[in-house]
């Protein structure tokens, strides 16, 4: 007996279910949210006053801190950038069918992206070091918590994420 009940059970969950199921859209057909220009800004504005609230600074360390931020700004105006443009070319095809760059012409755009990455975390790693070195240790350590922060899998510039770098 409990062999057809669970049998009449699990019929009725299956055949209540499917419906359900088949009123779902395929993710592949809906567009993914992106942020605005203004999300964006907002996002940076939060966590620029967030690094600054979380780090308690004293009058001294105070002077370091406007080459900081502006070396923040500038890094994320890059990564806003570059989605624009990645943006704008999907866009710009229109119904075309995209065509995918040969391997040596990705290896040579993935070059010239990490170059400008690179040089826009080198130009904040110089604009932090002074600042850096005022910090005591619990700083020190908030510091690079917050600086880290709501990027994906903890890069600094944000492009670090499973499968891509």
């Amino acid at each position: 007996m409990w062999k057809t009940v669970v049998a009449g059970i699990a019929a009725l969950t299956l055949s209540g279910a499917s419906p359900v199921f088949a009123q779902q859209s395929n993710q592949a057909d809906t567009q993914r949210w992106r942020p605005s220009a203004e999300d964006t800004a907002a996002m940076v504005d939060a966590r620029v006053a967030a690094l600054r609230a979380g780090l308690k600074l004293t009058a001294e360390q105070e002077k370091h801190w406007p080459a900081v931020e502006a070396a923040i700004r500038e890094l994320a105006k890059q990564r806003t950038d570059r989605m624009a443009a990645r943006r704008a070319a999907r866009t710009a095809d229109g119904d075309k069918p995209r065509v995918r760059p040969d391997a040596i012409e990705r290896m040579r755009r993935g070059a010239d992206a990490m170059n400008s990455r690179a040089t826009a975390l080198k130009q904040l790693a110089d604009a932090a070091a002074p600042l850096y070195q005022t910090l005591d240790e619990g700083q020190k350590h908030r510091f690079a918590m917050l600086l880290r922060m709501g990027r994906p899998m903890g890069g600094p510039d944000g492009m670090h994420r499973r499968g891509r770098g």
